[in-house]
Formats: C-alpha cells, sequence, structure tokens
C-alpha cells in the first residue's frame, strides 16, 4: 500500500501551516486536518474556469483568480481565452508557486510563461480593493476559490471576502455585466443570500470533483452585476 509521503512546508500569514504531500503520482495540499487541494479532484475546479467564461460575452476577457493552488482553474482559463485576454492570480504564498515549479512541474506545464498571466503574491481582496479605488482595471469575472467554502472554514481571515460586504466589494470590482464566481465543497443557502443581499443575480450549479459524473459533489455560485 502506497503511503501518504510529506514533501515540503509553509508556514502562511496567520502562523499556519500549510503541507504538500505526494501518494504515489498524486499530490494534496493540507492545513492542519483539512485537504484543501488534490491531483486527484480537480474536475469541479477546471468547471470554475469553463462555466464561468461559458457564461461571458467578451472576446478578449480580464479575469481575476483566487488563488493559484495547483493551477487547474488557470490552466483551464488560459485554454479557453484568446489572445488579448488576461488572467490576473492572487495568491498568498510564493511557496505555491515554488511546488507548482518545482516538484509539480510536470501538471503545471509552462503556465507561468504564458503573456497572459499576471501572477500576484497577495489576499485576492486587496486586488479587489485596488479596482475599486482605481489602482487597476475593472475585471470581466472574479473567481473566487480560496477556501473549502464561503465561511472561512478553513482559514477564518475568508470570511471577510465571502461577507455581504465582500460580495458587495467584489461585484463593485466588476464591469457591467461581469460574474464574480465561487467554488465550495458544498451547499450553502446563507451564502447564496448574501450573494443575492450585495446586489447580484445568483445562479447556482452542483458539479462533481472528478469527470465522467464521478466523486464529491461540490457548487459553484455565479453572481452576475447587473447592467
Amino acid at each position: 500500500m502506497l503511503k501518504r509521503e510529506l514533501i515540503d512546508t509553509v508556514t502562511i500569514q496567520d502562523g499556519e501551516t500549510l503541507e504538500l504531500y505526494s501518494h504515489g503520482r498524486d499530490f494534496m495540499i493540507v492545513l492542519g486536518h483539512n485537504e484543501l487541494m488534490s491531483t486527484r479532484m480537480r474536475y469541479s475546479e477546471e468547471q470554475l474556469a469553463e462555466l464561468t467564461l461559458n457564461r461571458l460575452e467578451v472576446e478578449a476577457p480580464r479575469i481575476l483568480i483566487g488563488g493559484y493552488g495547483m493551477g487547474f482553474t488557470l490552466r483551464a482559463a488560459l485554454a479557453r481565452m484568446g489572445e488579448g485576454a488576461q488572467a490576473v492570480v492572487a495568491e498568498i504564498s510564493y511557496k505555491i508557486i515554488e511546488w507548482a515549479q518545482g516538484p509539480m512541474v510536470d501538471l503545471t506545464g509552462e503556465v507561468f510563461s504564458d503573456p497572459r498571466l499576471d501572477l500576484k503574491i497577495c489576499d485576492v481582496a486587496a486586488l479587489i480593493d485596488d479596482a475599486n479605488d482605481g489602482t487597476c482595471d475593472k475585471f470581466d469575472a472574479i473567481l473566487l476559490d480560496v477556501d473549502n467554502g464561503p465561511d472561512g472554514m478553513v482559514r477564518a481571515d475568508n470570511n471577510r471576502i465571502y461577507s455581504r460586504t465582500g460580495m458587495a466589494k467584489a461585484r463593485d470590482a466588476l464591469k457591467p455585466g461581469g460574474i464574480v464566481s465561487v467554488w465550495s465543497a458544498a451547499p450553502d443557502p446563507g451564502f447564496r443570500r448574501r450573494m443575492k443581499d450585495a446586489g447580484l443575480d445568483v445562479e447556482e450549479w452542483n458539479v462533481r470533483s472528478r469527470p465522467n459524473n464521478k466523486g464529491a459533489h461540490h457548487v459553484i455560485w455565479f453572481g452576475r452585476k447587473r447592467l
């Protein structure tokens, strides 16, 4: 039987520790007792990009992804977006990028040399604030997957992003008709109400973690900013 092997660790902003493990050919990133992501369960993260871009009527969109993780959402987005598009990615720890370029390089490929990528080592909330105060341009879409769900299940600091105020800030950082999409490991009726209370037109989709209708059930919410 294959054993899970610890490859590396990093301490993040609030003093908690992220751990990178391998299990045969698979990798997983763990915080405490919570498995944040795994190469075995990638489909719903890819769908976060696919389904969001399906809803945009923009030829070369400017999108914001928070955070990088294992890059499934980013790579799916870049595969769909044409020349002139831009994917801004906010990742809180550069160590995550080092893992992508080191132990997981076969998975990562050449994504970091893509001219459409603008990688930022920061909290995604800071880039949302920048779009609102005019420091940077607004976005056609904001894709959020910075926790296991919209209640800061893993990191309490994430609650501010998923609060009604946080959703209102995300709405204001969008261009008219833009979309904020949110990935979650489980349903959350209260979060759907917060999105609506923030003035977004909300759509909820259930997706599986693996292709061919297999794996765990995950949820993606799409909130469109009114024209």
